[in-house]
């Protein structure tokens, strides 16, 4: 492997690390931001201004670490996941962008929409960049039929909001999507380590 290679696998380690310890203080906390409940996203948001900002700061080292990961990277793989890097960061800046709105509903309400929409385009992207890293990284077979996969749950959780129609996804919904994506991080965390060994 070369340094770059190495680099890139550190960075995928690091990503993964930041936005599972970002989950683990916004879920606690309720502090996942779901637009169906916007009363309660507001006011979770205006009470726990500090956990807000711990967990979205956590997420945007995750998402840098991604974006980084995948300029490192070589090729398609790698320019799709440091897009889906990109997108990951836009959603999280609507997300901070809620920090000023906690008192303005209405002007609240069309960021954290544009926030979740991001965060779906990032699912979309980096569901692409697992399925051509799966097929164009030099890897055992066992690891691209398990990116093949890891595609087809993360196309599955990248769909279920456009399940919803107008009322749009519920908490459980989103729930459920997260934990359809999982497969997709999984995999960065078992490529991170092939590459930084």
């Amino acid at each position: 492997m070369t340094d770059l290679s190495r680099l890139a696998g550190v960075l995928l380690l690091s990503s993964f690390t930041a936005m599972v310890a970002g989950v683990a203080v916004a879920v606690p906390s309720g502090l996942t931001l779901n637009p169906s409940d916007l009363d309660a996203t507001l006011r979770a948001v205006h009470d726990q201004t500090g956990p807000h900002l711990l967990s979205l700061g956590l997420d945007v080292l995750g998402w840098l670490a991604l974006t980084a990961a995948g300029l490192a990277l070589a090729g398609l793989p790698g320019g799709l996941l440091a897009a889906a890097g990109l997108a990951g960061l836009l959603h999280d800046a609507g997300n901070l962008a809620v920090t000023q709105l906690t008192d303005d509903p209405g002007a609240a309400l069309p960021v954290l929409l544009t926030a979740k929409w991001a965060v779906n385009l990032a699912g979309l992207v980096w569901t692409a960049a697992t399925a051509a890293g799966a097929a164009l990284l030099p890897l055992p077979r066992w690891l691209r039929r398990a990116g093949g996969l890891a595609a087809l749950s993360g196309l599955a959780a990248v769909a279920l909001p456009w399940t919803s129609g107008l009322a749009g996804p519920s908490a459980a919904l989103e729930q459920a999507g997260y934990a359809l994506h999982l497969p997709v991080m999984i995999w960065y965390v078992v490529l991170g380590l092939r590459l930084a060994k």
